[in-house]
């Protein structure tokens, strides 16, 4: 039976160069020259330190950008308040991996609305789709791309 998982990864090598490039790009700002403002990245969380909270917002503009352009999607990132003090405003972002276990049942909800003969099973933190036809799974795909979802998903393993 033909069958394919649904995931949400984002490549940890593009975001480490994502990181790299926009602090690269702060040490030739000149709005940002001689402040301490940098981005720091330890495993799945980016931390956006700046003086000010406008600065913070122009560094986040900046990481966006630069993330846009490394083909990962925004949509990953889950961004917590910020911490505003006096001297200084940081901002933890993390990034996500995998489906959470609410999407994923939103996913399968999604699948047997569209009244297709498949089966959408959670498997971890990604969903299995399997059905008979070759074409049944194409159209849940074209489905699940056209959705609104809060998470960016792609589509790997498709056997026949």
């Amino acid at each position: 039976m033909p069958s394919f998982d649904v995931v949400s990864k984002t490549d940890h090598h593009e975001i480490m160069n994502a990181v790299d490039q926009a602090n690269r790009e702060l040490t030739t700002r000149f709005d940002f020259r001689g402040m301490n403002a940098r981005l720091e990245l330890d495993k799945n969380t980016i931390t956006l330190i700046a003086p000010t909270d406008f600065q913070l917002k122009q560094l986040d503009e900046i990481l966006r950008n630069k993330l846009a352009k490394r083909q990962v999607d925004v949509r990953a990132l889950d961004y917590k308040t910020p911490d505003v003090k006096l001297n200084e405003a940081r901002q933890t972002i993390e990034v996500r991996q995998g489906i959470e276990a609410d999407m994923a049942k939103k996913i399968v909800k999604l699948i047997k609305e569209a009244n297709l003969k498949v089966q959408a099973a959670i498997q971890g933190e990604q969903v299995r789709v399997t059905g008979k036809k070759r074409d049944d799974l194409q159209e849940v795909i074209a489905m699940l791309r056209e959705s609104k979802l809060t998470i960016p998903l792609q589509f790997e393993n498709f056997r026949d």
